[in-house]
């Protein structure tokens, strides 16, 4: 396949469809109760509520939105750290578009903005970086987010700051992990997961071995999955597949993207930068044993948390904000109490509503939505 129509060609997303109807049939579990199939990622939220995915599924497959989206998943207490650097007079604080507008308790990175600092919306921390070579009498910080998807290019980045000898520039590291993250969610005791969609992106750099202990220690199969309508397809249909057949195992079906083994040049970058934390705060997760990385010691002076005095305060989210039960998939986005009334692409109260991966976001731009219920 070497153009976009063909991953999403009418007739080969029908066929797929006709294989997953017929293959629930053939599983006993599903005549009980809903499969529980959770997309990991955030893009594959977005896919499947922009295609209409999960209308055209049967019954008995019930998809839950899971925490793959960086932003989503940032606390609140990390937001007003940002705020706190980027209101330091001498600081250019520069962030990908997604984690402007995500509330803090008290502002967001774009509240600080229009109140004056200087806040850049950048698209790689190489563009922070030449930020920090064009005013060197400021201290210029790059906000780190993301899974793995994101960890090398700003492992490279700091790489490349050292070899030139920069001295001004900061990252703000709240880079995390994939695995500890899913691990959390198989150890949920208010949650059964039956099989997961793998992340496409994150795959593409850690490769396949690091999810086999879900397999092994878990007895639940992961599909690897790309983002296009027939991906989403293809790879539920694999998972039914294992499901039918009482498997569990780690397929690949994005596999003209991920290579079994990752990238190893990337993962040496970030071998080389990065070391986990004892844990890290997750929104609606709680507290995750090393699944974040902070800064290796060798490399401290880029370090922003060592540079500046942070708040470092844990905020618990607004009471009536409900991203966390979402976040888990215990609840739907259209379940939470201020969906689309206090809570909107304009007014967000939580960061599912903000982010281009949100669940909720997806949900309020893609899902057929009854306002008229919703105002009641």
């Amino acid at each position: 396949m070497k153009f976009v129509d063909e991953f999403r060609d009418p007739e080969m997303a029908k066929n797929a469809l006709d294989r997953i109807h017929a293959l629930v049939k053939e599983i006993p579990k599903a005549q009980q109760q809903p499969l529980q199939i959770m997309e990991v990622c955030g893009g594959h939220t977005h896919s499947i509520f922009r295609y209409g995915l999960e209308e055209l599924l049967p019954k008995e497959i019930e998809l839950v939105h899971g925490p793959g989206c960086p932003v989503c998943v940032l606390p609140m207490g990390r937001v007003d750290d940002c705020v706190a650097i980027a209101e330091q007079p001498d600081v250019i604080f520069t962030t990908f578009g997604d984690a402007m507008r995500v509330p803090g308790s008290k502002k967001s990175l774009q509240d600080a903005k229009a109140a004056g600092c200087d806040v850049r919306m950048v698209y790689s921390p190489m563009d922070a970086l030449n930020i920090a070579r064009q005013h060197p009498d400021k201290r210029v910080v790059f906000f780190g987010l993301g899974f793995e998807t994101t960890m090398p290019s700003t492992a490279l980045t700091i790489k490349q700051a050292e070899k030139e000898g920069i001295e001004n520039f900061y990252l703000f590291c709240n880079h995390i992990t994939i695995i500890p993250t899913i691990k959390a969610i198989l150890d949920s005791p208010d949650m059964y997961i039956d099989g997961f969609l793998g992340p496409g992106h994150v795959s593409m750099v850690i490769g396949e071995a690091p999810y086999r202990f879900i397999a092994a220690s878990y007895q639940r199969p992961l599909i690897i999955a790309g983002f296009e309508p027939l991906d989403v397809l293809q790879s539920l249909v694999m998972l039914l597949e294992q499901l039918r057949d009482g498997k569990a195992e780690i397929e690949n079906q994005y596999k003209r993207i991920v290579p079994d083994g990752g990238n190893h040049a990337a993962l040496k970058a970030v071998g080389e930068i990065f070391e986990l934390r004892e844990f890290f705060e997750w929104r609606g997760l709680g507290s995750i044993d090393h699944s974040g990385v902070q800064i290796k010691a060798a490399y401290a002076r880029f370090d922003a948390e060592r540079e500046f005095a942070l708040p470092n305060v844990n905020i618990a989210d607004p009471k009536s904000c409900q991203c966390g039960e979402v976040l888990k998939g215990v609840i739907k986005p259209w379940q939470c109490k201020v969906f689309g009334k206090q809570c909107t692409p304009e007014t967000p109260l939580g960061a599912l509503m903000v982010s281009t991966e949100g669940a909720c976001s997806a949900y309020y731009s893609y899902g057929k939505i009854d306002h008229q219920q919703l105002d009641r």
